[in-house]
């Protein structure tokens, strides 16, 4: 873990209030996750490559939304 704190930002199409998650880009190995309406509570953290993957699907559209 990077002694640096976490930086935290919200995906540019937020557009709901500015209520959604947040990721921190600046930690080594893990992309942390939190809920933005409580910044202090907790997060979760992803490994690195599941994260991406994860992005990957969401940018393909491969979900279904129903």
């Amino acid at each position: 873990m990077t002694t640096d704190s976490p930086r935290w930002f919200k995906s540019s199409y937020s557009s709901n209030g500015g209520n959604c998650v947040e990721v921190a880009a600046n930690v080594p190995g893990v992309v942390p996750v939190r809920d933005s309406k409580d910044p202090h509570g907790p997060a979760l953290a992803f490994p690195a490559a599941s994260w991406c993957s994860f992005v990957v699907e969401v940018k393909g559209n491969s979900f279904d939304a129903a």
